[in-house]
């Protein structure tokens, strides 16, 4: 897409006039010890002129020649990723504003959204893709702005072109004309490094202690432990009864979600194609195989079920719906931080004596994720109509800076974190309830509203939050690695955990026991033929359906029925294509790897 010459004379106009403006217009987010959260006026600017230590920013600006100050602008932010539809609201929209005079429209893939815009030729203006197939789609359909197109990258994006060149060249090298379209997310500084854990295999340690700690060596030991925490911890703080877990359909994808991530959290098989994959070996599990890692993880979440320790709504839940019961003691168990600890810990809680806390069952390796400074496969864009690139990539561009990564993570410097005068990272006392409970209210600096609902609805990351923070002393973007919070026990259960796992962070204590480790590549899943891509979504939703149809069985007999007619129907389907073009893939994917570690 080429750009007017009066954009271009505009364009020019407007940087001369910015660049006599700009001085302390973001100073306030742009990192360092005492700064200011009210990021003040851009009515010409939009950060800094230097790429040093700073927003990385470069001064584009509409200016209005009427009354010299740049108008507002309404961006339509097209997300995968999304799970919410319409403007930006709160705290993110307050820094949004104040940094670039600008709106974000979010619009998330719901009811065929990705092929309704392929459809109409148009994007958005910033488009995130959780789809690597998706992303391709979209670039070989020429609907992605070419990054290089009127130096657009180099004069908007300073900070990525100097500091992701890695992931830029990944991303050219995957496009047949050699251009850049885009952006990988989870960029890392340094590859030999792990990401922290997520599967982290949470429990009510409270309780746990209160059953005087049982081995916990397998799935079975798993089940009769949650047996036994039903039995003192029958109902939640409303009343109403306690599970096991509570599972949610909407983020299903070729598979049940949350089976098959339980089967990466146990054996450290990484979700791949119609089935997992084994990261030391490469060898490839299809999901109906017989007794393959999926099916033994299909039949723990029936036996849950059966034994009254699955929420009965999982299978018509939503995520937020819950995360609400995890909050309100619902539940004893997530394999995940984010559905577990990171949502239940709370104050309120912990003052309380509830808890949870890492138990990973002794037999089990959860997967880790190798850093990766090519970035990952879901990938920031911008739509090839989009009208003012230029400001599309500058927003993008902060994202990446280490003031953008910590700002739009916890909430504005100043108000919610800072630095200390060493450079180590901290949160005020608004900060640390904002992170453990995201209802707090963010007030101070013209901020409102709860910190959850101001949370930038992108869904979107840019660095890993385990790349190092250059900001900073020697620390990440993760708070569990800042120096101030790896102190005095948040609570006893805490203390009571720490004394009995001689860990003080949950990393610690992961990386003390068995792991699998998924390394970072340059391994592109290649787009599928449109003939196999019909047969992989009636194959796919076979065994979604189906599936959830065996954990809502009350019996062994009746689960491998179930289990059973779905591996028949499938293969109707052409699971066996499906099957051998994921084992086709997970042969070049180990090949990429190795590549990648020698």
């Amino acid at each position: 897409m080429k750009k007017s010459f009066m954009k271009k004379i505009k364009r020019v106009a407007a940087t001369g006039l910015a660049l006599a403006t700009m001085m302390g217009t973001l100073s306030a987010c742009g990192g360092g010890s005492g700064s200011s959260t009210d990021a003040g006026s851009t009515e010409a600017s939009t950060g800094s002129s230097s790429t040093e230590g700073g927003n990385g920013s470069s001064a584009f600006s509409l200016i209005n020649p009427e009354d010299g100050k740049r108008d507002t602008l309404t961006l339509t932010v097209f997300s995968e990723r999304a799970n919410y539809s319409g403007l930006q609201e709160g705290w993110s929209a307050k820094l949004m504003k104040d940094l670039f005079n600008v709106e974000l429209n979010i619009v998330p893939n719901a009811e065929g959204a990705f092929n309704t815009r392929m459809e109409s030729g148009t994007m958005g203006d910033i488009v995130v893709f959780g789809s690597e197939a998706d992303y391709m789609q979209a670039r070989d359909a020429g609907l992605l702005f070419d990054w290089e197109e009127d130096n657009t990258l180099a004069d908007y994006g300073p900070y990525i072109k100097e500091h992701m060149s890695y992931a830029l060249e990944k991303n050219r090298n995957m496009s047949s004309d050699g251009k850049i379209y885009g952006l990988g997310y989870e960029v890392a500084t340094n590859s030999k490094d792990l990401q922290s854990f997520f599967y982290t295999w949470d429990i009510r340690w409270d309780l746990y202690a209160k059953l005087g700690y049982p081995e916990v060596k397998n799935l079975d030991d798993l089940l009769n432990l949650f047996i036994e925490m039903k039995k003192i911890c029958p109902t939640d703080d409303n009343g109403k009864p306690t599970y096991a877990a509570s599972l949610w359909p909407d983020w299903d994808g070729d598979m049940v979600m949350y089976v098959k991530s339980t089967a990466t959290a146990y054996y450290g098989y990484d979700e791949f194609g119609v089935g997992l994959y084994d990261p030391s070996t490469g060898t490839f599990y299809g999901a109906l195989d017989d007794n393959s890692p999926y099916l033994q993880m299909l039949d723990f979440y029936h036996k849950l079920y059966a034994n009254d320790l699955l929420d009965p709504d999982s299978m018509t839940t939503t995520y937020d719906t819950m995360i609400q019961k995890v909050k309100s003691s619902g539940t004893f168990f997530s394999i995940f931080n984010y559905a577990g600890c990171l949502a239940y810990n709370t104050a309120e809680h912990m003052e309380s004596g509830r808890m949870m806390r890492s138990l990973t069952p002794s037999d089990a390796s959860p997967i880790v994720y190798g850093l990766n400074v090519l970035g990952s496969n879901n990938y920031w864009a911008i739509g090839a109509n989009c009208e003012y690139p230029e400001v599309s990539m500058e927003i993008i561009n902060y994202l990446c800076t280490p003031a953008g990564r910590m700002n739009f993570e916890y909430g504005p410097q100043g108000i919610t974190w800072d630095y200390d005068e060493d450079g180590n990272t901290y949160f005020t006392e608004l900060g640390k309830k904002t992170n453990s409970d995201g209802s707090t209210v963010l007030e101070g600096g013209g901020f409102s509203g709860t910190f959850k609902d101001g949370q930038l609805q992108i869904n979107m990351t840019t660095w890993s939050i385990d790349a190092s923070n250059p900001d900073s002393n020697g620390e990440t973007y993760n708070d569990e690695s800042w120096k101030s919070n790896i102190s005095e026990p948040l609570c006893d259960v805490d203390k009571d955990w720490r004394e009995k796992t001689g860990c003080t962070t949950t990393n610690e204590y992961m990386l003390k026991g068995k792991y699998m480790v998924s390394p970072g590549s340059a391994y592109v899943l290649p787009i599928r033929s449109d003939e196999l891509k019909t047969t992989w979504a009636q194959v796919t939703k076979c065994i979604r359906e189906n599936s959830w149809k065996a954990i809502y069985t009350k019996t062994d007999e009746e689960f491998t029925s179930v289990v059973n007619a779905m591996k028949a129907q499938a293969k109707g389907f052409g699971y066996q294509e499906c099957w051998d073009w994921s084992n086709e893939q997970a042969k070049a994917r180990k090949a990429a790897e190795d590549a990648a570690s020698n």
